[in-house]
C-alpha cells in the first residue's frame, strides 16, 4: 500500500475568520511591563536618596560612624604622582613662574606656615565644601582635632576651588570646626603637592617629614592609625602657632 500523500495546504477546507481576536498583551500591572515599573521605582528611590542627602543636618552625623572606605573621591584632575612619604613636606609658600610670590593664608587672613607647626603631627586634609566625601567626613575631621589636639595634633583644612574665603570660612562656623581653615582659591598648594583627588590627606610627622599620602575620605579608625603614627611623644608637646 503506497504512503498517503502529506495534505495539501491549498486544498478547500473550513474557512478562517477575516478577523481572529487574540487576548490583549497585557503587563504586570496594566498595561506597563516590568522594565517600565522597575524604571519607576529606580527614579522614586533615587529621589528620595537626594532628599535625604539634602535635608539631614551635617553636624547631626555620628562621628564614630563608618565612612565607606571603599568610597571614591572626587577627582579634581587627571591622577598623578605627588608627593611621596619620606619627603620634607613642602613649606605652604612660594615663587610662581611669573615671578610673583605666594603665601597660604587661614580664613582670617593669617599665614599658615609649617614651620610653626614644628614639633607637632600635622595632618593637612585638602578638600572642598561642594564635594560629597568631603562632606561626609568632616565630623570625623572635627572629632579627630577635639580629641588630639592636646596630644600634638595640628589639622589643617586646605579647602581648594572655592569662590571665595569667606564662604569657606561660613562653612567652618556652620559646622564648629576649630581646627585651622584655609583657602587655597588661587590653586598654588593644590599644585604644589599635586592633588588631584578630593579630599586628599597628608600626614607629617613632627620633623616636618611626610609619613602617608592618602586619596579619599577616612573612617575614624582608619584616622586613628595615621594620627597615632604622627603625634610627637609623650609629655614632649608644645604650643604651635594659632
Amino acid at each position: 500500500m503506497a504512503d498517503p500523500l502529506p495534505p495539501d495546504e491549498d486544498a478547500p477546507g473550513p474557512a478562517r475568520p477575516a478577523f481572529e481576536h487574540r487576548p490583549e498583551k497585557r503587563g504586570l500591572v496594566g498595561p506597563f511591563s516590568g522594565r517600565q515599573l522597575g524604571s519607576v521605582v529606580l527614579v522614586v528611590a533615587i529621589v528620595g536618596i537626594v532628599l535625604v542627602a539634602v535635608t539631614t543636618p551635617l553636624g547631626s552625623i555620628d562621628p564614630s560612624a563608618q565612612v565607606n572606605p571603599q568610597a571614591t573621591a572626587y577627582l579634581v584632575g587627571s591622577p598623578t604622582v605627588g608627593l611621596r612619604p619620606g619627603a620634607l613636606a613642602p613649606e605652604l609658600a612660594g615663587v610662581r613662574s611669573d615671578g610673583s610670590t605666594w603665601q597660604q593664608l587661614d580664613v582670617n587672613g593669617q599665614p599658615v606656615r609649617l614651620a610653626d607647626h614644628r614639633g607637632h603631627g600635622v595632618w593637612i586634609n585638602f578638600w572642598a565644601s561642594w564635594c560629597a566625601p568631603c562632606q561626609a567626613e568632616t565630623p570625623i575631621l572635627r572629632a579627630m582635632d577635639e580629641t588630639y589636639r592636646s596630644q600634638g595634633l595640628d589639622l589643617i583644612g586646605i579647602s581648594v576651588k572655592e569662590t571665595t574665603a569667606a564662604d569657606v570660612g561660613a562653612y567652618a562656623r556652620t559646622y564648629d570646626l576649630g581646627y585651622t581653615i584655609a583657602a587655597d582659591l588661587t590653586g598654588d598648594v593644590l599644585n604644589l603637592y599635586g592633588v588631584f583627588a578630593l579630599p586628599t590627606q597628608v600626614f607629617i610627622d613632627p620633623n616636618g617629614v611626610i609619613r602617608a599620602v592618602v586619596n579619599g575620605p577616612l573612617t575614624q579608625a582608619q584616622a586613628t592609625a595615621y594620627v597615632a603614627a604622627i603625634l610627637p611623644p609623650a609629655g614632649s608637646v608644645s604650643p604651635s602657632a594659632p
